[in-house]
């Protein structure tokens, strides 16, 4: 029997590691129970790879070597067992999981992904390779709304792969595309990886999501761009469509107007509103056609509206009292001056400097006067006389209020100067009239401010693009913008109220997780494909989805914990540790490794597995596990795209036509493989590009 080159590369992974587990025990001088933990890793890999359910292959293991290292102590690995899965079980973060996968399968259901793909199609007809682009396009935002990856390569095989092969398109452009497409699910937000992340690393899944927003739109722009690049320098892998697969057909009541006044739309529906000129169409579908031209005006009048009414905001209370603060300092005569303490303030305002002959603080005269006496020579601050000034309280009843007639006042609310305040309040230590107007007399302005020039500038450019807009928008663009009104912007709604009522704070996961999965079903709902059995298959296959990565926490807990219990995890940190090794150097092999790793296993295995392994090791190099999520989420994509288990590539062999060869899939693959490493080096080199939005909205 022929064995295909596939399953060799597996078993010569699985002979490596084998290999590599039994020179290390050999060619130690003792075995430990470090050395067994190490064992028990590489048993684990292999275990996998052989096809053994990840989630029991890792309990399993690890209530072995943990029974073995107590000295076959049952109660101790049993509680171990217990403490580890009712830790999981405590984590209220994993509850978004099932709610964010059950708005993706509603969604799924909805058939919104083959509009979308019509209309994006559609509307880049004019771009090079505008099938791949619109592939990659309607890939990243359902993967968005969704976070599926089998769900998103498999509907986008059905749906993109047969029309890109009747186009012409290179069968291996076309299997890249839709497979590097469909996984940028994993890095998108809402994606479940980010949350097993979270939860493993003890990171905000907040925070991961907010840093995962521009990595995610930067590695889609990468794959989009290669694309266009690839169409220009060679047409012949991506040919452009004709004039007959550009076609919109116009409805039957447009077509006259388009006809008879002009095919720009909304001048031509300008003037056909106008009574003898609407050529026999109701006036009411011209003023909804008009009305939904209009739409993008609207919106643009709204936004700067908003944006206007924010920018030109008074300054708060507390600012304009910080900057009143300010400036009464910058406009006092001397101020605090050095030495000498508290000075006799000035009537002009401001503290001015003490007699030359002595410091500290005086004694206040009997008539409760402006000016501080020095105090006697015999040392210290002196009890005023009982006329006035501050009263040193009675023995029995401790701290009381000073009489009115003297004490410490506070200046005039006006801004008097100080010799008027002295002379109305008789006295006593006054406060400087510059601090008494910025903190209690200062009027709150409610002016609003003059807009910036960056709103300028930024109104200006939006309108230029709307004078464009309008320009070309002709009645077969009009067609187009109403497909992409019904199939991109609810999906856009969707993702923005789940994205934004996270990132800004308005909600944890777990609730935007049901805001999304409500909005799913009036989603499903609103186009009509909602029944008992779309909700009975998205309850199941939730439900499925959501015990497969539950089991794998509670393996995962149960195995980590066994790992750090026989000491592997300090016998991996001693040797990182004695290789001497910069930030750079352990980013690198830490992200090799992954990426080696995604070779034989898949993203969960890697984040269960390994990432408890790397987390306890970054803070010996000052890397920031927020930073490292990201570096690995990105990298983690190769899970789906790297043979021999590149599950993208099965997803995709399983709905394609025959003539289509695994191997295709694979080569078309490595490319986008090539720009994945490219946007790990761009991270790394540009951390603002993960960083900045956590930065910005968190810290």
């Amino acid at each position: 029997m022929k064995i295909r080159k596939e399953l060799w590369f597996g078993f010569i992974i699985m002979g490596l590691i084998i290999a590599g587990t039994a020179t290390m025990l050999l060619s130690a001088d003792k075995i430990t129970n470090g050395h067994l933990g190490l064992m028990m890793l590489g048993l684990v890999v292999v275990a996998i790879m052989l096809g053994f359910p990840t989630a029991f292959t890792l309990m399993g293991m690890g209530m072995i070597f943990t029974w073995i290292a107590y000295e076959e102590n049952t109660s101790k690995t049993l509680t171990l067992m217990v403490q580890s899965a009712f830790k999981v079980m405590g984590n209220d973060v994993l509850i978004s999981i099932p709610l964010f996968v059950f708005m993706g399968y509603l969604v799924e259901r909805a058939n919104l992904i083959e509009k979308l793909f019509k209309s994006l199609h559609l509307a880049m007809a004019r771009v090079p390779g505008s099938l791949a682009v619109a592939t990659l396009f309607t890939c990243a935002v359902f993967a968005t709304a969704t976070g599926i990856v089998g769900a998103v390569v498999t509907l986008m095989g059905l749906l993109a792969l047969p029309q890109m092969l009747r186009g012409g398109y290179d069968v291996r452009v076309s299997a890249g595309a839709i497979t590097a497409g469909g996984c940028l699910g994993i890095l998108i937000p809402p994606s479940v990886m980010l949350i097993v992340y979270g939860a493993t690393a003890g990171v905000s899944v907040v925070q991961l999501y907010a840093g995962a927003f521009f990595p995610g739109i930067m590695l889609a722009g990468l794959y989009v761009l290669y694309v266009i690049i690839l169409a220009k320098l060679k047409p012949a892998l991506m040919p452009p469509l004709s004039a007959a697969e550009r076609f919109v057909p116009l409805p039957p009541m447009t077509e006259p107007i388009a006809q008879h006044i002009g095919n720009n739309a909304l001048p031509a529906l300008l003037r056909a509103l106008k009574g003898h000129r609407n050529v026999a169409v109701p006036t009411g579908y011209i003023v909804k056609q008009l009305f939904v031209a209009l739409l993008p005006a609207l919106l643009f009048a709204a936004v700067a509206g908003l944006s206007w009414h924010v920018n030109t905001a008074p300054p708060s209370a507390e600012a304009q009292a910080d900057a009143a603060r300010t400036d009464a300092t910058a406009a006092s005569d001397g101020g605090l001056q050095s030495p000498g303490g508290l000075a006799e303030p000035a009537a002009e305002g401001g503290l001015k400097e003490p007699p030359a002959e002595g410091g500290g603080l005086k004694e206040p005269p009997a008539e409760g006067g402006g000016d501080l006496k020095e105090p006697p020579a015999e040392g210290g601050v002196k009890e005023p006389p009982a006329e006035g000034g501050v009263k040193e309280p009675p023995a029995e009843g401790g701290v009381k209020e000073p009489p009115a007639e003297g004490g410490v006042k506070e200046p005039p609310a006006a801004g008097e100067g100080a010799s008027a305040a002295a002379a109305e309040t008789g006295g006593g230590v006054q406060e400087p009239p510059g601090a008494a107007t910025a903190d209690a007399a200062q009027p709150v302005s409610t002016e609003r401010t003059p807009p910036t020039r960056g709103w300028y500038i930024g109104t200006a450019v939006g309108a230029l693009a709307l004078v464009g807009f309008y320009a070309l928008l002709s009645f077969q663009r009009l067609e187009i913008f109403k497909m992409l009104l019904s199939s991109f912007f609810p999906l856009l709604v969707l993702i923005l109220a789940v994205l934004g009522s996270i990132v800004l704070g308005l909600a944890t996961p777990t609730e935007a997780a049901a805001v999304g999965a409500f909005g799913g079903f009036l989603l499903a709902v609103a186009y009509r494909q909602f029944n008992m059995t779309v909700l009975k298959e998205s309850v199941f296959l939730t439900a499925k989805t959501s015990a497969m990565v539950c089991w794998l926490f509670v393996g995962s807990a149960i195995f980590s914990a066994a790992f750090a219990l026989l000491g592997g995890q300090e016998l991996v940190e001693r040797w990182v540790m004695s290789m001497n090794l910069s930030k750079t150097e352990f980013l690198i092999l830490s992200q090799v490794i992954i990426f080696i790793l995604g070779w034989p296993l898949e993203w969960t295995e890697i984040i269960v597995i390994f990432m408890p392994i790397f987390i306890p090791l970054l803070d010996n190099f000052g890397v920031d596990p927020l930073f490292f999520g990201l570096l690995v989420a990105l990298n983690l994509q190769t899970a789906f795209l790297s043979p021999p288990v590149a599950m993208a590539a099965f997803y995709l062999k399983g709905v394609s036509p025959p003539h289509v060869t695994l191997n295709q899939i694979f080569a078309g693959m490595l490319p986008f493989m090539g720009i994945q490493v490219l946007a790990i080096v761009l991270l790394y080199n540009f951390p603002a590009i993960g960083m900045w939005l956590p930065e910005v909205l968190y810290k």
